[in-house]
């Protein structure tokens, strides 16, 4: 697995000590993990609105200007995936920990082995939460998990991406890459939609509809493989 890892602290010689101890985690847990360090809450959300992937955050709570917590309450109005790791020097802050849903609360001088153990729980908890996809919108970089999306719409050159919570992403590619993008739990069901397999409810000879009453339509000439895909995803789960 590959990770893209934050390490946000207003101190040089702590992200430093931070990053080694993430690099040796990354080596016996046999990962990739590209570290990407920050001296500033402001730094990081500068970044962060134009590049959303990251999947784990180890963030210093007592920063100048913007705090980590502030910055912790602002990335979960729009990310309730990346991995929030709270490190401070103070053990006064827990509590606000717990409300932005920080995933733990490490005491410097942090330990190896202590953020070695909250790492692979990270890990397990990104694995659990599924596949993301990347995707620039007018938003920026957004990050969509594969599981959300119920079916993908195209005009013109523009892609329209809804999600079981009713959002829709637009970006700039054709129905071709999303399609690859996605892999196999979706269907090409007209040329210009592909389906999530995950929330068919029913086929009609025309119609692909979903479990919330939403459809698409379902050209003749794909017919016969969409209903087979279908029939063989409910086989398999």
């Amino acid at each position: 697995m590959n990770y893209k890892i934050a390490v946000c602290d207003d101190e040089q010689n702590q992200i430093e000590y931070l990053s080694g101890l993430v690099r040796d985690w990354a080596g016996q847990s046999g990962c990739t993990a590209q570290i990407v360090p920050f001296l500033s809450a402001e730094a990081f959300w500068f970044r962060y609105e134009d590049e959303k992937n990251y999947d784990i955050l180890l963030l210093d709570i007592e920063m100048e200007s913007m705090s980590g917590v502030e910055l912790a309450r602002q990335l979960r109005t729009c990310d309730d995936t990346i991995q929030i790791l709270f490190i401070t020097g103070y053990p006064d802050y827990i509590a606000q920990g717990y409300e932005v849903a920080a995933l733990h609360y490490l005491m410097k001088p942090v330990s190896g082995e202590k953020l070695g153990a909250v790492l692979d729980r990270a890990a397990a908890n990104l694995h659990k939460k599924g596949r993301s996809i990347f995707v620039w919108c007018d938003r920026g970089c957004q990050r969509i998990l594969t599981d959300t999306i119920v079916y993908a719409e195209v005009l013109s050159h523009t892609v329209t991406i809804y999600t079981i919570d009713k959002k829709a992403y637009q970006t700039k590619c054709s129905i071709s890459e999303l399609e690859q993008l996605l892999g196999g739990d979706f269907i090409r069901c007209h040329r210009s939609y592909l389906a999530g397999l995950k929330y068919i409810a029913r086929m009609t000879k025309s119609e692909v509809l979903f479990e919330d009453g939403r459809s698409v339509p379902l050209a003749r000439s794909a017919y016969h493989m969409a209903n087979q895909a279908f029939i063989q995803y409910y086989r398999e789960i």
